[in-house]
């Protein structure tokens, strides 16, 4: 059996105490995920990491928007359609674009649209692996001869990307906010794909969720991690219908210390 892992958003932001966004739990998911890969490297044979990755200047982030008098929304704001349509916030940047988003997003009945605080940006400490991760993947590239694909998600600033495989609302215009087919083949060539990461609520339940509807190849051969993952705080319920899915399409749910028992 050939075993790859998919570890989503795993970065300072997420799992530190000082990240921008710090999910709670996240500490020791990171724990036990690395313990996995350092006592179990000759089981795994493909890692593959995700970064969320942002500007500045995101549809998420609070300097995209502002009110009528000039004001930023605060983070955990939510922003709907009709707000928009009735000019309570004003996107600064593509309003046009910025616009059909929110109610593409809508339409399509997914999320609702939430200010997040700054957070992953490009080419910053947030943005990085967390440290016991990066020692992990390092030792067992060492012990495997074998590198960790990282995989960036969320540059596009019009669109949020929570799930690795698309946009929430691709553009076609816009190659990686496109279906990424080629992870799919990628993580396909194996015959377990673990998924773990951060947050729970979001960006891996997204990712499971793109799993269920546009890769289905996948979905036989899929475990989550249950415990290598955690909520953001108080929004676990979003993901609720996503993992119940899941359950129903028999995709199984494990725990790191049964992981490889």
């Amino acid at each position: 059996m050939r075993n790859a892992f998919l570890i989503i958003d795993t970065q300072f932001d997420f799992c530190h105490p000082q990240g921008a966004l710090f999910v709670p739990g996240a500490e020791q998911d990171v724990e036990r995920m690395s313990a996995l890969i350092r006592n179990h490297a000759d089981q795994i044979d493909h890692i593959v990491v995700t970064l969320d990755t942002h500007q500045v200047l995101d549809i998420s982030h609070p300097l995209f928007w502002h009110d009528a008098s000039g004001n930023h929304p605060a983070p955990f704001t939510r922003i709907s359609g009709d707000e928009v349509d009735a000019g309570r916030w004003i996107p600064r940047f593509s309003p046009e674009k910025a616009i059909n988003y929110i109610h593409n997003l809508e339409a399509d009945g997914q999320f609702a649209h939430f200010i997040w605080p700054e957070h992953c940006l490009i080419g910053s400490r947030g943005a990085a692996l967390h440290d016991t991760l990066l020692d992990a993947l390092k030792n067992w590239s060492r012990k495997r001869d074998l590198d960790y694909v990282a995989v960036q998600k969320g540059l596009y600033p019009l669109s949020e990307h929570f799930g690795i495989f698309r946009a929430q609302v691709p553009d076609a215009n816009v190659p990686e906010t496109q279906l990424n087919t080629s992870l799919i083949a990628d993580l396909a060539r194996f015959d377990t794909v673990y998924l773990l990461g951060e947050a729970k609520s979001h960006c891996v339940a997204n990712s499971l969720k793109q799993i269920l509807d546009f890769a289905p190849e996948l979905i036989p051969k899929l475990v989550i991690v249950t415990d290598c993952m955690s909520d953001v705080t108080g929004l676990g319920y979003l993901a609720d219908p996503i993992y119940a899915e899941a359950q129903s399409r028999n995709v199984r749910f494990l725990k790191a210390d049964a992981v490889f028992n």
